[in-house]
């Protein structure tokens, strides 16, 4: 039977990904008390424990204004650990699956970046996460790298939960109006993912291995994002829409994010819904919890 290590379990993505991975293979899922990410020798430790046909690393440092003043935290997580896991996968002749981000443009692009345009990250953050994409693709092992944006989903923080938060509190909320992208729900990134690996089968990511753009369709400002939220969750909260530099964060964020798919259509046929359609999933899921 195949055995898949997976890490960041109790993240957004990796919560999804316990149940859309188990019908592939035995899954050990595993959070920062079982594998410390800051310490290469623990990860070493475990991976040759577990010996996995599979590694889907979920897990990374997401604070991406914290990093700006923990940067050596930030790249040890991001950028060595990444690593760690690719050479060690390389030994066991298996496959890695791993999550970067729109983090790694600075979105001076006037249209959707492809996985072969020039990075350039504005923050620590950003070039961490690039930092592990380089690492995995220099050790040789048989890889997907999905870059995603703006993930969200009913559990842990993330903004989706934040506005639906700060709506029923407050009268009024400000949010970015000059940033684009994809809103891209935890749940379709981790079943597509299942999607792609099944897709590969037995023989593993080999013949499909490489840098695969994935979100959800269609695009929207973090203004557009939180009023539809709010729209949809039955709160009338007025949202004003402000420009970045009015927002006065530690780390840069690239104006436009969003992510060509094209690549995934091609190499596997498979495409996520219109963001609108999964977030109105989403909210459906919170509504039904809740009652």
């Amino acid at each position: 039977m195949t055995t898949i290590l997976l890490t960041g379990a109790n993240g957004q993505v990796g919560w999804e990904l316990q149940r859309v991975l188990a019908p592939l293979g035995r899954v050990v899922a595993v959070d920062q008390q079982q594998m410390n990410l800051a310490e290469p020798d623990s990860i070493r430790r475990l991976v040759r424990e577990v010996s996995p046909n599979l590694i889907v690393n979920t897990a990374a440092y997401t604070a991406v204004d914290k990093a700006e003043s923990e940067p050596d935290l930030a790249m040890a997580v991001n950028g060595t650990a990444p690593g760690v896991m690719a050479e060690e996968a390389r030994k066991l002749k298996a496959g890695l699956v791993h999550y970067s981000t729109d983090y790694v443009f600075d979105g001076s692009k006037s249209d959707a970046y492809r996985e072969d345009d020039a990075t350039n990250p504005l923050s620590v953050y950003g070039r961490t996460k690039l930092a592990g994409e380089e690492a995995i693709r220099a050790s040789g092992v048989p890889h997907l790298i999905l870059r995603t944006s703006w993930i969200y989903g009913a559990r842990g923080h993330n903004f989706l939960l934040t506005m639906r938060r700060l709506g029923a509190e407050r009268p009024e909320l400000r949010v970015v109006d000059d940033q684009i992208g994809a809103p891209t729900w935890c749940r379709a990134l981790a079943e597509v993912t299942g999607q792609m690996l099944a897709i590969c089968g037995p023989s593993g990511l080999a013949h499909r291995s490489g840098l695969y753009h994935v979100t959800n369709a269609g695009e929207t400002s973090w203004c557009g994002f939180a009023r539809r939220i709010l729209e949809q969750s039955g709160l009338g909260t007025p949202v004003t829409g402000i420009r970045t530099s009015e927002y006065q964060a530690p780390a840069r964020r690239p104006a436009n994010s969003r992510l060509a798919n094209d690549r995934l259509r091609q190499v596997f046929g498979l495409s996520l819904p219109d963001w609108q359609e999964s977030l109105a999933l989403c909210l459906d899921e919170l509504s039904a919890r809740s009652s």
